[in-house]
């Protein structure tokens, strides 16, 4: 198996946050504030970008998260489909960030994590390259001062692209599809091979993952609980201004999102919608800071025992309307991914051939090593 980075001590992010007394570094077991670095592009942010986060939060203290500029991505990457100015409020609206630094430089340096004063950087189990197919973490790897966390599977930007291209309304539960097999293969393939950092797979939702999303906590005496509902579907900017001002309504607020089922979203916004399934919605909206709570499944219509359930004033006038500000919807997103479906496929192969190299030289380097130990045991 290939992995990347160099430290077998990493092994305590495999699913950093599963149990707490476990890390090496929990405040029990030290005097100082342990500070982390997470750096990345976080464009469309997902649950996977949202359960890296986590993960990394659970080995120190202080989470500090630089993301990259527009022309820093395009430089690297392509063209990214949010801008900067709305990637940076989407991660900073994720309840496991305590800061975020803008404009974040798309290599990560030991001068970056001095200047912010963290102890490491923290990244995934996949590989991120400059645009020359350099490893963008190599100078921290080589200082020992990188930590890895376990990548989540079935999702990445490339998999939400392909969704948002391929127009049928079984995208999310047929992944065996041959037409959705084919988006894939645009989007997550070059012409020498198959990348496992930018391949698709399948979402696998468990017990444990809803609870290390949820808060746990119960409204308390005080609390005003508001709830709204909908399909929070490929949670993006406009949802979080919307939760942003639905939160701000209350001094003690304990906010309540109600899903919709994915038959239910399709009964009333059609086409390929939702794009993501109510276990990818669930943890997208568990993992934004203004939600304590959500309902998976709920109903369209909000009646009378869903407001007992929750111990509502049974009273009328207790529907508010609230204006985020922000009139982005999903439609909107999916247009975006439309109008520039070419560059997207563009990029993606190229971030697939750079991958494949940087595999075949690891590969290469291992049948070396292993070569030279077998002569030596000859000898």
């Amino acid at each position: 198996m290939i992995k990347n980075g160099h430290h077998a001590a990493n092994d305590q992010g495999s699913e950093a946050g599963a149990k707490p007394g476990d890390s090496a570094c929990s405040p029990e077991k030290r005097k100082r504030v342990v500070r982390l670095w997470c750096d990345g592009c976080y464009d469309m942010v997902h649950y996977g970008h949202s359960n890296q986060l986590r993960q990394a939060k659970a080995m120190g203290d202080y989470l500090i998260v630089g993301v990259h500029t527009d022309a820093e991505i395009s430089k690297h990457k392509g063209p990214p489909v949010f801008t900067q100015a709305e990637r940076y409020k989407m991660v900073r609206a994720i309840k496991w960030v305590d800061d975020i630094v803008e404009g974040a430089p798309y290599v990560t340096t030991l001068e970056t994590l001095d200047k912010y004063n963290c102890d490491f950087c923290v990244h995934g189990d996949d590989i991120t390259l400059t645009v020359d197919g350099k490893d963008t973490y190599a100078e921290v790897k080589r200082e020992g001062r990188y930590r890895e966390c376990k990548r989540t599977q079935g999702v990445s930007t490339t998999d939400l692209v392909g969704r948002m291209l391929l127009m049928t309304k079984a995208h999310h539960s047929n992944i065996d599809n041959p037409d959705y097999q084919q988006h894939t293969d645009n989007f997550g393939k070059g012409p020498k091979g198959h990348s496992p950092w930018t391949g698709v797979s399948q979402f696998l939702q468990t017990s444990q993952k809803i609870i290390q999303f949820a808060s746990g906590k119960e409204p308390q005496p005080g609390d005003t609980i508001i709830y709204v509902a909908g399909a929070f579907d490929l949670f993006h900017i406009g949802h979080v201004d919307f939760l942003e001002m639905v939160y701000k309504q209350a001094e003690r607020p304990y906010v309540i999102v109600g899903l919709h089922f994915d038959q239910e979203v399709n009964r009333y916004k059609g086409k390929n919608y939702p794009i993501m399934n109510i276990h990818e919605r669930t943890l997208s909206v568990l993992a934004c800071r203004y939600v304590s709570e959500v309902v998976i499944g709920a109903p369209y219509a909000v009646g009378k025992d869903l407001l007992d359930h929750f111990k509502e004033p049974k009273k009328r006038g207790i529907f508010r309307t609230v204006d985020s500000g922000n009139g982005l919807t999903t439609d909107d997103i999916v247009q975006r991914i439309i109008e520039n479906r070419l560059q997207f496929e563009a990029r993606n192969q190229k971030k697939e051939a750079k991958e494949m190299a940087v595999i075949e030289a690891m590969r290469r380097r291992e049948e070396e090593e292993q070569s030279e130990a077998a002569a030596q045991v000859a000898q």
